[in-house]
């Protein structure tokens, strides 16, 4: 009998330290014992990245990114080697690797390395031997051979695409949140988790800020048609499915996401082609560009404020950068084709007297950007705006279809 083959993936929070890394280890020998093949992708353990980050810009202004690479990659590696002693521990065996081990391919652009291939002969070597497989998330190897990162919350996408590689239908990944919500629970207590939501649905919220999941992950598993299943690393509750819909005009409003802080580009001395190409190289992507005579006002969600600044520097332009604003996000299919959305955010907003400085939409978003101190009331004023904390009678109800084993 053919064993089934998990992959998870723990984010930094759920292998914070010692203790947290054995509960995982534990969950991953149980799960093994119980029939199946286990793959764990896993991250940095919280903050350690954050603090390499910092510890490079002390040794340099503009670091290399292919040294940075080098050494942000390291965290992760901790992990999976620490994770492996756990289970070795609890009587299991268990092999680390680090992203290149695993055959995980990418192209040379350091910091934001786009993946090329999955290559899991190693993986499933070592899972024939019966052991657990550790992966390092969020890095890989280039065609030079150098290690790369995938960008912030990289380890999502490496997961997907591990699980894609392997053939698989699912993938879990766990966190320190029970689900995806309507808000983030943090600053909306009464936000609904949601049992199940569209691949596109989370790729918008996730766009907007919602840091559940990255939104590369989400596109991998649209591209190789991977259901994910996000869920709480503390409990075994279920948690949301990511699945495949096919809804007819559906008008629901989805939720409520948001960044704390999105920083405003004034460039001067390069125009709208020499900008967003000097971003490029840089892997970062222009959010909302306006042309103000001879100043192009930008912004770049997501991307670190150091890395725009560098780019554009480097590109001969000069920059103003305000980083007291923030945005909040509407999310549901067709929202930005109804104008009655926007209206109602607009008044909810300015109601409050809280009034946005650049409104941006997409046909599934509509983006306000507003004064950062106003953002976590913001965002609670548009989620009770349009009922998203009403649980029985407004949630969808829709039952996840279990795949054949087909």
């Amino acid at each position: 009998m053919v064993q089934p083959t998990l992959v998870w993936k723990f984010g930094g929070t759920s292998v914070a330290d010692p203790i947290r890394l054995r509960a995982v280890a534990e969950r991953m020998v149980a799960a093994q014992r119980a029939g199946h093949r286990m793959v764990t992708v896993l991250s940095a353990m919280g903050g350690s990245t954050d603090e390499l980050n910092r510890m490079a810009y002390a040794m340099s202004s503009r670091p290399q990114l292919r040294e940075l690479d080098a050494l942000l990659s390291v965290g992760e590696c901790i992990s999976c080697a620490l994770a492996a002693l756990a289970v070795h521990d609890l009587g299991s065996r268990a092999v680390s690797l680090t992203g290149a081990q695993a055959g995980i391919l990418t192209d040379a652009r350091y910091g934001n390395a786009r993946l090329q291939d999955v290559r899991p002969q190693r993986i499933l070597g070592a899972l024939d031997t019966g052991a657990i497989v550790l992966v390092a998330g969020y890095q890989g190897i280039s065609p030079s051979g150098d290690v790369t990162t995938l960008g912030r919350g990289g380890s999502d996408a490496s997961a997907v695409a591990i699980a894609a590689a392997l053939g698989l239908r699912e993938c879990e990944i766990f966190t320190d949140v029970a689900g995806v919500f309507s808000a983030d629970p943090r600053v909306v207590p009464d936000a609904r988790r949601l049992a199940t939501i569209s691949r596109e649905e989370m790729l918008q919220l996730a766009a907007a800020g919602a840091r559940v999941l990255q939104p590369r992950a989400v596109e991998l598993a649209v591209a190789h048609d991977i259901d994910i299943h996000v869920r709480s690393s503390f409990t075994t509750a279920a948690g949301t499915w990511l699945q495949e819909e096919t809804v007819f005009e559906q008008a629901d409003i989805t939720g409520v996401a948001h960044r704390e802080r999105e920083s405003f580009y004034t460039v001067t001395g390069a125009s709208p082609a020499v900008i967003t190409a000097a971003l490029a190289e840089r892997g970062a992507a222009v959010g909302s560009m306006v042309r103000d005579g001879d100043k192009v006002h930008i912004t770049a969600p997501g991307a670190e404020q150091s890395e725009i600044v560098a780019a554009l520097f480097a590109a001969g332009a000069r920059v103003l950068v305000r980083d007291d604003m923030g945005s909040v996000s509407i999310v549901g299919s067709g929202v930005g084709r109804r104008p009655e959305v926007t209206a109602l955010a607009l008044r909810t907003l300015e109601a409050e007297g809280i009034q946005p400085q650049l409104v941006t939409s997409t046909p599934s978003r509509v983006s306000f950007h507003v004064p950062e101190r106003t953002v976590h009331h913001a965002v609670r004023l548009l989620h009770t705006a349009f009922g998203l904390h009403q649980d029985i009678g407004t949630e969808r109800r829709r039952d996840r279809v279990t795949r054949s084993a087909s």
